[in-house]
């Protein structure tokens, strides 16, 4: 059974026209973009696609679970952190899959401080929980 969650925080918000070959645009605005196979699916490559979407999303959630994991141990994330997140799309026997892989940059940690970071970061980010056991996810410290 999913976990349920506690308390809503904060509801996110979009209206999609036309799936890969369309656009989607946030309730507020913010977020209003084209949308387009990419070439290597045989698209234009003339905008951006689900899986960056969810790219930038992971990353920028992962690195907010980092900030806050961090804080916690009292350990200080480097100005220039940050994450390199790709994002595979492919066929599985029900139809198709993604695999996520991110790669961590910490300069100036210990390698054993910064893998500890991730590892804890991990298990508090919601895109990590929401894939956990769903999709392969690759973590490396860079």
């Amino acid at each position: 059974m999913p976990t349920q969650l506690d308390k809503v925080l904060y509801t996110a918000r979009a209206h999609t026209t036309g799936g890969r070959d369309g656009a989607s645009r946030s309730d507020d605005g913010l977020l209003d973009v084209k949308l387009a196979p990419p070439k290597a699916m045989g698209g234009a490559g003339n905008a951006t696609n689900p899986e960056q979407l969810f790219a930038a999303g992971y990353s920028a959630c992962f690195m907010g679970a980092l900030k806050h994991v961090a804080a916690m141990k009292k350990i200080a994330v480097p100005a220039n952190a940050s994450i390199d997140a790709e994002v595979d799309i492919g066929p599985i026997p029900q139809g198709f899959g993604i695999a996520a892989r991110l790669n961590v940059s910490l300069p100036g940690l210990d390698r054993a401080v910064a893998q500890d970071l991730v590892d804890t970061a991990h298990q508090v980010c919601p895109y990590s929980n929401a894939t956990r056991g769903n999709i392969p996810v690759t973590l490396t410290v860079v």
